[in-house]
């Protein structure tokens, strides 16, 4: 799971959107969002402590009812319990014919597998976010390779931070039911019947490498995932596997066209928060608090800095070992799209430090 920290001041002035749900579902519960269409919550933990699942009615190849799912939660015994009392319960006992997953986050995918072995069912994903899952799961148990560890110690990282980096890596897969072996692939634009209403595959990237939106014209929903939340921004960050990635420029040109094709009337149904009308609106702002970001950011590298210098102009959180990570990734995913703008340049001392300073 990798939701954004806090941004710093512009996160406090956001718009008013219209949440039209007096409440929203508890554990084992489901509220109907539309003809079909429930909401249901697996618990997470931590500082969001539960996800956003989506249960859609539909009939089974025998003419039968059974649900397709979007999102499944992140694996464990907790999570595996949170879906028996709601397959039990609000679900009515119905078998899941389709496993659909906007991207290959844990709290996402982690229980697919489980979901698609216990009903024989397929894994409907975009291509780049399984193979990049399964890439990602490879690392469990692994040591940290030293190519990450110097990326780190590029970015300011001290000795006991990289310690900590080295006993922490190869969890991704800890968050994981054992993955499906196989899947049905989403592309961007495919127009899909789920429930007797079509569906268009909206892809985006910048959060991930390529995380799909369902959106249904007929029922004015859109399930964004984590690619537009109402109340915090999706991390975006630059990874040791990709130091040289721009992801904030790949991820504030998905959000501009995701306002081009999806209407403003939609109900938007996030992964984290609750459902809520304001698409456009919540999109101007995320991408006119990135842009404030970089702002602020390039008049701080007046005089050069490292990446562990410039969290305090982009969150308004005290970056603990916790947040160490996220932040040196999204502060990275800064500076890389301003030296992509040709408004930064980077330069590697002689102790494998790399300082970033405004272009002249």
């Amino acid at each position: 799971m990798r939701d954004g920290i806090e941004q710093a001041a512009w996160e406090s002035h956001r718009p008013k959107l219209h949440y039209p749900f007096d409440h929203s579902p508890k554990i084992g519960e489901a509220v109907d969002v539309a003809p079909g269409v429930k909401w249901l919550r697996m618990p997470l933990g931590g500082a969001l402590q539960w996800i956003n699942v989506w249960a859609i009615a539909e009939q089974t190849p025998e003419g039968e009812g059974g649900w397709a799912i979007v999102d499944t939660g992140i694996g464990g015994s907790e999570t595996r319990n949170a879906w028996r009392a709601a397959l039990a319960g609000p679900l009515g006992g119905k078998p899941v014919t389709r496993v659909f997953v906007t991207h290959m986050h844990p709290d996402h995918i982690g229980m697919s597998g489980y979901l698609t072995r216990k009903f024989d069912a397929r894994l409907w994903i975009t291509r780049l976010e399984f193979m990049t899952c399964r890439s990602l799961a490879a690392d469990t148990g692994r040591e940290a390779p030293e190519d990450a560890v110097s990326f780190f110690r590029a970015a300011g990282w001290d000795d006991d931070a990289l310690e900590n980096y080295r006993a922490r890596f190869g969890g991704f897969g800890r968050g994981l039911f054992a993955l499906p072996d196989s899947f049905h692939r989403l592309n961007d634009g495919d127009e899909i019947t789920i429930g007797g209403h079509m569906w268009r595959i909206v892809v985006g990237s910048g959060h991930s490498p390529e995380h799909a939106c369902l959106y249904c014209p007929d029922l004015k929903l859109m399930i964004s995932g984590d690619q537009v939340l109402p109340k915090i921004s999706s991390n975006v960050s630059v990874f040791p596997t990709e130091p040289d990635g721009d992801p904030l420029t790949d991820w504030v040109t998905s959000l501009a066209q995701i306002k081009d094709r999806i209407p403003d009337d939609v109900l938007v149904l996030p992964a984290h928060n609750d459902p809520f009308h304001g698409l456009h609106a919540r999109i101007d702002h995320l991408v006119g608090g990135h842009e404030r970001g970089l702002e602020r950011l390039h008049a701080l590298i007046a005089e050069p800095k490292r990446v562990v210098d410039v969290f305090h102009v982009l969150f308004r959180r005290t970056i603990d070992q916790n947040l160490l990570g996220l932040a040196t990734g999204e502060s990275l995913a800064h500076l890389n799209c301003l030296m992509a703008r040709g408004q930064a340049v980077r330069e590697r001392d002689g102790s494998g430090i790399d300082w970033y300073r405004a272009a002249a």
